[in-house]
């Protein structure tokens, strides 16, 4: 393409300009090449014309990057690469935008903001780990991310090399860049912290290596490299570090407004402390070192903080505190050095103190110099330093001259003394550095193996001053080599893309830098002949530079100043720089005197001797001091210093250039072999203001540090590069429909190039890419432009023309539309004036009708009314006229009758008072006569017969009706039996046909029975064999033993034999030991007789108790059904032919139903039948209380017993086959509870003689005339005697029954005992005759009462009662019964009394239970192995003989049961449906069999025991080994229900010990399952919901109200009673919280390579391109050598969303912690997506708003398909969404509110950079104004939330806090079996 093309009128050009460097211009006309133009007009942006002159075609201005290329993120990826392209993309970066890094092929550009930018914290580091350098915004973080990728993956060591002038912020890069490998290559060991040792090595080397300068605060005045040592798992294991060219001349001396190094101001901060003071330090103004610059202030920097800063790292790296000080110390005594005051000798001073040179020098002969005595600095400095003062004090004024046969000392000048203290300063400052870094390194080094590493270089850029000397010369000297490297890997990097896409190219010219190179180093270069310069005694610098002018005059690269002479010129890659050679010679020399460093290493101190001793390895020739001749000036040195080594005037034999060359070839051997990384650091304005471009100052470091050099390599190749695809998408648009090969990308891209780019040689086609040169993309853009403008055109004119076709229709239609209204309108008005004229008259003529009926109406209204008065009237008074007839009728009427009642009232009174008087007088009469006869005793014996007659018929008559209610009840009965029966026929019929199918099924599982039972014979003949075998193993074991016995009897024997003679020469010790014998056999036979008898009642005891608990258990249930049975049985005791039956009720012949039921529930009552049923069922109620009270006793007791019989058993048959084992505790014991037992036997007699006071005090109250009331209560006396009667006799036959089975001895308190129960026994049957012979008496009164009423009354009943009688006796049974009541009252309370008394029994009888508990477990733990095994054994053998007696009485009863039922299926078959009520339910008959798989004999209480020594094997199996898999298959939580069964037992034992090591044990491995599979998402949420499960259970169980309110019956019965856990709780919820973080960043971490390529790069919409395929060379990653395996997307995100919730719901995650863990995964999902977005460019696209935005509904619509909408997981999306919506907004003026409005979730810092990284993707769009910008801070600055802060990046490793709300279980422990499959049978016992 022509320059004429491109030259056009409108195009825009770069043109120079003195002050910026390039403005920006426009043409205004086209430039013609064929006609030789020499001229251009012009327009400048800021304003004005004016017409540029052209040479030729090749000096046209340089044309500008379309608009679309500006601002780019690297500047390789413009069309035009060119210097004024360059530098306006940094400024559009740095200060419109605020980005101070921009990529440049491989370099990043680095420009110094100078002010804290908040984009280094962690949460960026995170956001760039792991991700690919092209796609994120350049950062440094992006350049140390390659490098660790590159040595991850590669295995390739790297290096990052840091250039840039002093303040251009090259140690802050270093240091970022160490931080971001410490944060990334950290070690997981914290024991080693190597990373926290290298970043503490930053501020001692800032401390004592960095100054202030006039362009930089914290300027680093040395080059250092630093190797970061990784392993094979790549994490850092160690660093060294490499220094270069210490900058020692600062020590002494600093130019104006600069300081010294920062430790010495910072040790002058601390002068005032007390561990300083010994330095006798001052301000820092008192010391000459310090004030030479005039401005020892940093402004924001705290010296004192800073040296804290700097003690701390030197603590951090292992050097002690005493080392410190004594660094310390030689810094304090380096700034007294400086302030030793050198002067000349004074001719008027004392001669006395002179010594021969000063002398001379006094008589004018020499020069000399001395120091003053009073000088305080020197005393102090050699105190500090620790040498000899006077020597010091010598050998500063004078020096030592060795010669072949003489030394001769010399005094030096003053000019020479004080460069001599001065040399001597620099080379103390610089062992003492060089001492640190070798500390660093030994500290930083790691022993483990270092496979790889990544240097970063820290070196000094490019520098020209006025004044420029050795140090420039030798920085610039070491760019050249660097800049060397740097093209040739730039033009390495560039070819080698060329060979890999298979390109033709040539070989691009570049610059090469060599011939400046050998310059300087080769033979005869400038350093070889200054290393022969400093060789020659009398050279000079003058003499040095006219040989270089000699020698290199002419060189193309050297020349000569033209006004000096002693200057030198070299032209460098960057630049000309001239070089003054004054001072060259020195510092090459680097000159020490030798007797100064021989002081030093004679300190006292060993670290002063030591940082001198490295030169001392070479022994010198010692002097022989022989024809010594005296010179003038010169004095001999004495014969001791003669001895000393002979050496020369300087300490190195290798000049500081020499050094210098080496190190620096072993640096540039280093990077040769490492894979380098460069950032270029920029230093934008000299006065340090924040974001302040000067184009002058930028473009000068770009050119020094090879950025331009770059640009131009690449410009002079293919530098625009695109890939087939995005070629195609971008510049579709220029192709026709023939061009497009839709198979073949290549094909089509070559038929568009060739019709659009005729030169051939503009574009090669590679492999993957194509490759343009410079301007060919600005030129596709153009024609791309072009067509889309005409396109667009096209397109305006129909839309256009569409527009007003429109328009001229809709106003057609207007017109039509008001003409048809308008006449319509017309219509309408005449339309209306008719119907307004027709409706007028319409109301006139009914106005006027209407006026005239209504007076018609009010006329007729009147005449009526009038008549209706009238009317009224007349009737009102006929009315009054009636009524008062009436009235007078009524009172004539009432007066008549009362005159006629008075009348016959007086009348009726006077008769009745006549008959009362005459009655009176008769009853009187009779009086009299009654007295008389009540006086004689035959008519009380007739009175008496008479009421006995009555009470004999009355019971007869009360008899017969009783048998006639009865047999209608039995009647009554018989038919309600025989519809029942009815009914159970019809179902028979229907049954009996299932039925035979059950029996084959029946006789199925009794042939199953059968065999069961035969097997468990075989299996018990099995035991009995083996315990046979083990008898006989035992009776050999015994008889070993006792043959064993034998010989250690005999040795005994023989022992004790010699003891007896050794006891013949010690009698007191014979004394002794027939003590101690006597002593030992008086206590073995006192024990004797007490363990036999011990062990006698262990055994009864434990039998005796267990049959006692059968008994009465027996006892119970008997002594239940008799008391809460429907009827009341009567025994023959309590019959008597004399009860007498009567009722309240006796006028009926029938009663109620409620009378029937009581009537039939007792049948037999006397007098008082009212108030007798309360009266027992007070009676039952008392006796249920105590009998339940005595239940709980005993089952509280045989629990106990039955948990602890297995050890007890075992230990008490051992203690019986071994009676050498003695416990007299436990015999003490066993009596005790021998007491208890008799103190019950009390309280039982208590209550039998309670029993018998209530039969005299009834007895006492009872009188012959009451016979009734002393048969009732006899009867029940006789009732209550019979049932302790039972008791007590059950109690004495198991007593008799347990002696019987036993030896028959016991002791006396079981005698008595014995004795106690016959006395009760005895005492009980005299109460019986008693009551017998009671009885009989009141059976003969009770006939005699008979005979007597039926001889006097003649069997008239009705006579019974005239008197009244009954009533009598009716009254007093009530107040009988009253005091009955008082009684059962009394009663009751003893009753209470005795159940206080039972639970005081059942509490020692616990305590005695434990007690015995500890004695058998010390008796078991103190036998053998083989004894325990043997006692086991026999116990199992006991133990399984008994189950096997209680299968084979079950097994008999089932087939008793069996046949019955046959039978009565058989009768069925028989008879059909005659014998129904025989046959038996079927329900009943499968529910009274077994299942044949389990038995469930007893109700499991919901609890595991588990040995404290088997919990370890629990865990393991239930917690360490149980994997996901095998818990899928079980009941979700089973571990932790599981685990709460065993908790819960021991809360039932009480055992403290046992239930904190339980949960320490579980917490501990579910911790190490946690964290040993903490990247197996499935198992950490296994424990994840066991935990939860567990902690929730614990409040469940805990007894605490609050968790309770859901919990059924039974599990308020299961809660804990004897521990509170509530501090387990909290530790179980810290496990949870530990474990919920390990699953949840095991799922971000899965989820983390998903986010980018699902929410961000997945383009779901098609047609909708969500990139910018701008063309860009892109930047050449450790992931383009890399193929990815697993391309992720947004369906597969979702995919493994998916898993992760299958996950969790398997395993029974409740559903709120379910919620909040995908709140945090969409947290997290959200935070990574924005982050990304906001560090990449391409993102910034409309476009790409819409795929975003269309990419994050899939993910809500997830949300929501599973009900987590609740869960605020949509909320914690809102950042990201609002982000996609920001980018299609329109962001114009107008809009600014709607966006403020729109972004509440975003920080200001996230709008601004995304509207600054918002590029259009095509002309037609554009980009965000500065003024919209702005206006959107100020808004977003005055609103009120500002809680969020301005972070630019979320942290994505936030976590919300989690809770654990509590769940309820409605599991049922009990029902709980535990699975085969976890293998625990062995360890846990099922309760």
């Amino acid at each position: 393409m022509s320059a004429a093309e491109l030259y056009t009128k409108g195009a825009k050009v770069w043109i120079t300009d003195p002050e910026v460097v390039w403005k920006g211009a426009e043409l205004l006309q086209d430039y013609h090449d064929t006609g030789g133009q020499k001229t251009l007009q012009i327009a400048y942006e800021e304003g004005g014309e004016d017409t540029i002159t052209i040479k030729c075609k090749d000096n046209l201005p340089p044309l500008r990057n379309p608009d679309i290329l500006i601002g780019e993120n690297d500047l390789t990826s413009l069309s035009y690469l060119h210097e004024p392209a360059v530098l306006y993309n940094l400024k559009v970066r740095f200060i419109d935008k605020s980005v101070i890094y921009t990529y440049c092929g491989i370099v990043l550009v680095a420009i110094n903001p100078y002010e804290q930018l908040d984009i280094y914290g962690n949460d960026i580091i995170q956001a760039y780990s792991g991700q690919d350098m092209g796609q994120m915004d350049p950062h440094i973080y992006a350049v140390a991310e390659e490098a660790f990728k590159r040595v991850a993956r590669f295995e390739e060591n790297q290096s990052i090399i840091v250039s840039g002038e002093s303040g251009a912020g090259k140690t802050v890069s270093a240091k970022y860049a160490m931080r971001y490998f410490a944060v990334v290559g950290g070690s997981n060991a914290d024991e080693t912290q190597v990373e926290k040792k290298v970043l503490a090595s930053n501020p001692i080397m800032e401390a004592i290596g960095n100054a202030k300068t006039t362009r930089n605060d914290n300027s680093s005045r040395f080059g250092k490299y630093i190797e970061i040592r990784l392993n094979k798992n790549n994490q850092i294991t160690g660093a060294h570090m490499r220094t270069y060219l210490l900058e020692k001349t600062r020590v002494v001396y600093q130019a104006s407004e600069e300081r010294n190094y920062h430790i010495f101001y910072q040790l002058c901060a601390m002068a005032q402390q007390p561990a300083f003071q010994k330095f006798k330090l001052g301000h820092q103004d008192d010391f000459y070192y310090m004030f030479q610059g005039s401005n020892p202030t940093i402004d924001g920097v705290d010296d004192a903080a800073e040296f804290k800063t700097t003690q701390e790292a030197f603590s951090m790296l292992g050097i002690t505190d005493k080392q410190q000080m004594m660094i310390f110390q030689i810094i304090a005594a380096i700034l007294h050095f400086g302030n030793i005051n050198i002067q000349e000798v004074d001719p008027s001073g004392e001669q006395a103190q002179l010594n021969e040179s000063q002398e001379l020098a006094l008589s004018g002969l020499i020069e000399a110099t001395r120091i003053d005595r009073n000088d305080k600095h020197l005393p102090i400095m050699c105190e500090l330093l620790g040498i000899n003062q006077d020597q010091m004090k010598k050998w500063l004024c004078n020096r030592k001259i060795t010669t072949v046969g003489e030394t001769l000392i010399k005094p030096l000048t003053v000019t020479q003394a004080s460069f001599g203290r001065d040399a001597l300063a620099k080379h103390i400052y610089a062992k003492l550095f060089d001492w640190i870094v070798q500390h660093i390194n030994i500290v930083l080094s790691s022993g483990s193996k270092e496979n790889k590493f990544i240097g970063v270089l820290d070196i000094y850029g490019f520098e020209t001053f006025e004044i420029n000397s050795f140090e420039q010369f030798c920085i610039n000297y070491a760019n050249e080599k660097l800049q060397q490297q740097f093209t040739l890997h730039v033009f390495k990097l560039e070819q080698d893309e060329y060979v890999k896409e298979q390109i033709e190219w040539s070989f691009i010219d570049f610059y090469d830098n060599q011939p400046c190179i050998d310059l300087i180093e080769n033979k005869l270069g400038i350093l070889s002949l200054l290393d022969e310069e400093c060789k020659l005694p009398k050279g000079s610098d003058d003499n040095w530079c006219r040989r270089l002018y000699d020698k290199h005059l002419k060189h193309k690269h050297f020349a000569k100043p033209r006004m000096s002479n002693v200057a030198f010129i070299i032209d460098h890659f960057a630049d000309k720089v001239e070089y003054q050679s004054d001072g060259f010679l020195e510092k090459n020399r680097d000159t020490v005197l030798e007797e100064q460093l021989n002081i030093l290493k004679a300190s006292q101190f060993e670290l002063v001797a030591d940082l001198f001793n490295d030169g001392a390895k070479e022994t010198a020739k010692k002097s022989k001091l022989s024809n010594v001749h005296m010179r003038p000036g010169l004095s001999r040195v004495s014969s001791h210093e003669g001895k000393q080594p002979l050496k020369g005037q300087t300490m190195h034999k290798k000049t500081v250039g020499s050094q210098f060359r080496d190190s620096l070839s072993q640096l540039m051997e280093t990077l040769f072999s490492t894979n380098p990384h460069y950032i270029r650091c920029i230093k934008p304005n000299d006065v340090k203001q924040p974001f302040n471009f000067e184009p002058k100052r930028a473009i000068q470091q770009l050119r020094a540090c090879g950025v331009l050099e770059t640009i131009r390599i690449s410009a002079a190749g293919y530098p625009s590069r695109w890939t087939y695809p995005e070629f195609i998408q971008r510049y579709r648009v220029l192709a026709i429909k023939k061009d497009v090969v839709k198979r073949d990308m290549k094909q089509t891209c070559r038929n568009i190039l060739q019709k659009l780019i005729q030169d051939e040689d503009k574009y090669q086609f590679g492999k993957t890419k194509i490759f343009f040169r410079a301007g060919q993309v600005a030129y596709l853009e153009k024609l791309r432009s072009d067509k889309l403008r005409a396109c667009g055109i096209m397109i305006q004119k129909h839309v256009r023309g569409w527009i007003w076709k429109r328009k001229y229709q809709k106003i057609r239609r207007s017109v039509l539309l008001v003409q048809t209204f308008g006449r319509g309108l017309l219509a309408r008005r005449k339309a209306l004036y008719l119907r307004r004229t027709f409706a007028a008259t319409k109301i006139q003529k009914m106005v006027r009708g209407h006026m005239a009926r209504k007076m018609y109406k009010q006329i007729r209204f009147t005449i009526i009314r009038m008549q209706s008065y009238a009317r009224g009237r007349f009737a009102r008074e006929r009315y009054v006229k009636l009524r008062q007839d009436a009235k007078a009728t009524v009172i004539q009427k009432m007066a008549k009758g009362w005159l006629a009642r008075r009348r016959f009232t007086k009348i009726m009174r006077g008769l009745v008072l006549v008959q009362s008087h005459y009655r009176r007088r008769k009853a009187k009469l009779q009086l009299k006569i009654l007295k008389v006869e009540a006086k004689s005793v035959e008519h009380i014996k007739n009175v008496n017969k008479g009421l006995e007659n009555k009470i004999i018929e009355l019971q007869q008559k009360l008899d017969v009706k009783n048998k006639d209610i009865l047999q209608l009840h039995r009647d009554q009965m018989e038919l309600f039996n025989a519809r029942k029966e009815i009914e159970k026929l019809k179902h028979t019929t229907e049954n009996a046909k299932l039925s035979s199918n059950k029996i084959s099924e029946l006789e199925e599982y009794l042939r199953i029975l059968k065999a069961e039972l035969e097997k468990e014979k075989q299996e018990k003949k099995d035991v009995i064999s083996e315990k046979e075998i083990l008898k006989k193993d035992k009776q050999m074991i015994v008889e070993a033993l006792n043959n064993e016995n034998k010989s250690l009897k005999d040795k005994l024997n023989e022992a004790n034999q010699r003891i007896k003679d050794l006891e013949s020469h010690n009698t007191s010790s014979d004394k002794v030991h027939h003590q101690v014998a006597e002593d030992k056999q008086m206590l073995l036979d006192e024990m004797a007789p007490e363990r036999e008898h011990h062990q006698r009642l262990v055994k009864d005891y434990e039998r005796l108790q267990q049959r006692y608990d059968n008994l009465h258990d027996e006892f119970l249930i008997v002594s239940g059904v008799g008391l809460t049975g429907k009827g009341v049985s009567r025994t023959p005791s309590n019959l008597s032919e004399i009860s007498i039956d009567t009722d309240t009720d006796t006028g009926t012949g029938t009663g109620s139903d409620k009378e029937e039921k009581k009537g039939k529930t007792d049948p037999d009552q006397g007098y008082g039948t009212e108030r007798r049923p309360m009266r027992d069922t007070l009676l039952r109620k008392g006796l249920t209380e105590v009998e339940g009270q005595w239940k709980d006793h005993n089952g509280t007791v045989e629990k106990k017993q039955k948990a602890d019989r297995r050890t007890s058993t075992s230990g008490l048959l051992e203690e019986k086959k071994d009676d050498s084992k003695e416990d007299v505790t436990l015999l003490l014991k066993l009596q005790n509870r021998i007491k208890v037992v008799e103190k019950e036997k009390r309280a039982l007699l208590e209550r039998l003689e309670l029993g018998e006071g209530e039969l005299e005090r009834v007895r006492t109250f009872s009188s012959a005339d009451d016979v009734a009331y002393s048969n009732l209560h006899v009867q029940e006396l006789e009732m209550e005697n019979s049932k302790i009667k039972t008791e007590m006799k059950k109690l004495r036959e198991c007593i008799t029954l347990d002696m019987d089975s036993n030896s028959g001895k016991g002791g006396q308190a079981y005698k008595e005992f014995m004795d106690q129960f016959q006395a009760m026994a005895d005492e009980l049957d005299r109460r019986r005759e008693e009551c017998v012979q009671l009885r009989s008496l009141m059976a003969g009164r009770a006939r005699e009462t008979h005979d007597i009423a039926n001889e006097h009354y003649r069997g008239s009943i009705d006579i019974i009662n005239e008197d009244n009688e009954i009533v009598m006796a009716y009254k007093t049974l009530q107040q009988v019964t009253r005091v009955q009541e008082n009684q059962i009252e009394k009663q009751k309370r003893d009753q209470k009394c005795e159940a206080s008394d039972f639970k005081e029994q059942i509490k020692e009888l616990k305590q005695e239970n434990e007690r015995q508990e500890k004695l058998i477990g010390e008796s078991l733990e103190s036998l053998s192995p083989e004894k325990r095994l043997e006692v086991v054994i026999e116990y199992e053998i006991n133990r399984l003989t008994s189950e096997n007696l209680d299968l084979q009485e079950e097994n008999d009863k089932l087939n008793e049961t069996l046949k019955k039922y046959k039978k009565a299926l058989k009768k069925l078959r028989n008879k059909g449906s005659d014998n129904v009520s025989d046959f038996p339910d079927l329900d009943e008959l499968e529910s009274s069999m077994p299942t044949p798989l389990k038995h469930r004999d007893r109700e499991y209480m919901g609890m595991l025991e588990v040995n404290k020594d088997d919990i370890q094997q629990l865990v393991r199996h239930l917690v360490v080994d149980l994997k996901p898999k095998v818990a899928k298959s079980m009941i979700p939580c089973l571990p932790a229900y599981i685990l709460l069964m065993c908790i819960r037992h021991t809360d039932y034992s009480n055992s403290d010990d046992k239930v904190q090591a339980l949960l320490s044990t579980v917490v501990g491995g579910i911790r190490r399952v946690v964290k040993k599979q903490a990247g197996d998402v499935n198992t950490v949420s296994l424990w994840l919901s066991n935990t939860c499960r567990l902690l929730h259970n614990l409040k469940q169980y805990s007894g605490e109200k609050t968790f309770q309110v859901e919990n059924t019956a039974k599990q308020n019965e299961h809660c804990l009673r004897n521990f509170d856990l509530s501090e387990y709780r909290q530790i179980l919820s810290d496990l949870a919280v530990h474990t919920y973080q390990q699953l949840l960043i095991q799922m971000m971490e899965q989820v983390q390579p998903t986010v980018v390529a699902g929410i961000l790069e997945n383009e779901a919409i098609v047609g909708l391109s969500g990139s910018k395929p701008t063309g860009l060379r892109g930047r050449s990653s450790s992931r383009d050598m890399v193929s990815d395996d697993h391309i992720h997307t947004l369906d597969s995100m979702l995919k493994m969303l998916d898993s992760f919730y299958a996950v969790l719901a398997t395993h029974a995650v409740d559903k709120e912690l379910l919620k909040q863990v995908f709140r945090q995964l969409c947290y997290f999902i959200g935070a990574t997506a924005l982050n990304n977005l906001l560090l990449r460019k391409d993102m910034g696209h409309w476009s790409k708003g819409m795929q975003i935005r269309f990419n994050l509904s899939h993910l809500e619509t997830w949300v929501r398909d599973n009900q987590l909408k609740d869960s605020g997981a949509i909320q914690t999306l809102e950042p990201i969404i609002q982000a996609s919506q920001l980018l299609q907004a329109k962001k114009t003026d107008s809009n600014v509110d709607s966006i403020c409005e729109m972004c509440k979730d975003l920080t200001l810092s996230q709008i601004v950079k995304i509207l600054n990284l918002y590029t259009p993707a095509d002309e037609y769009e554009e980009k965000v104004p500065l003024t919209v910008i702005r206006k959107i801070q100020d808004k977003i600055k005055n609103r009120k939330d500002q809680s969020k802060g301005n972070s630019l990046l979320i942290d994505t490793k936030y976590m919300f806090p989690v809770t654990f709300p509590f769940t309820a279980s409605t599991i049922e422990l009990e029902k709980l079996e535990v699975p085969t499959s976890l293998n625990i049978d062995d360890f846990v016992k099922r309760m």
